[in-house]
């Protein structure tokens, strides 16, 4: 079997908190991709000759934007983003096109091939994020996975996370550095883990501190 060429998506995580958002569509599809960047905290647009009940509610609470409309190339003025979710592809094309004019970043549901970018099935504990792509191929195979690696991971590690942070600040603070591969050893996951789940979360900082500064280390 010949090896696969690698994959053209660079894998990012941006930053869409209070930007303008567009998305293109009033169905189902396009409630789905509403509420998934609305859960991120971006200021989002919808424009659409109708919208579903629950896109309604969402503009009647304030929520969202809509624009009871064709969609217009005016539409991306401002916009950081774009969703492209219609049913009817010429629309999602043009949109794909004036995107780019634009400099737009666009993603047409379904449609990798008109997108700038993908997006992956994900999950969240906390700050951690775990993301799975198939770069498009089978969207179905990327949830199954998804699902699997859901079930592994420990909700321990989202507060894990914010103590590694809090460790990682105060090293900073006195001007220590720490190689990678000392950091990767003081994680000693599953025990730490099972200190948090047993409420000792001070414990659990103060070994990975300790582990830390085991390591000679040179001043920044």
């Amino acid at each position: 079997m010949k090896s696969q060429p690698a994959s053209p998506y660079y894998p990012i995580l941006i930053n869409i908190q209070d930007k303008k958002c567009l998305v293109v569509g009033g169905g189902e599809v396009a409630l789905r991709k509403t509420q998934t960047i609305l859960e991120h905290g971006a200021n989002v647009v919808c424009v659409s000759p109708a919208f579903c009940t629950e896109l309604n509610t969402l503009s009647e609470r304030g929520t969202i934007r809509t624009v009871r409309r064709e969609y217009e190339s005016q539409d991306l003025d401002d916009v950081y983003l774009v969703i492209a979710a219609t049913d009817d592809a010429e629309v999602n094309e043009k949109v794909a096109t004036e995107a780019r004019k634009k400099k737009v970043l666009i993603n047409v549901v379904d449609k990798p091939y008109l997108s700038d970018f993908i997006v992956p099935s994900y999950f969240r504990r906390g700050d951690i994020i775990v993301a799975v792509s198939t770069s498009g191929r089978s969207p179905a195979l990327a949830r199954k996975i998804k699902s699997e690696l859901a079930g592994e991971l420990k909700p321990e590690y989202a507060q894990l996370a914010l103590i590694a942070s809090d460790v990682r600040d105060e090293l900073k603070k006195n001007g220590v550095e720490v190689s990678a591969e000392r950091w990767q050893q003081a994680l000693d996951l599953d025990s730490l883990a099972e200190l948090i789940k047993t409420g000792r979360n001070k414990e659990a900082r103060e070994i990975m501190l300790a582990r830390l500064n085991t390591e000679p280390q040179r001043r920044l």
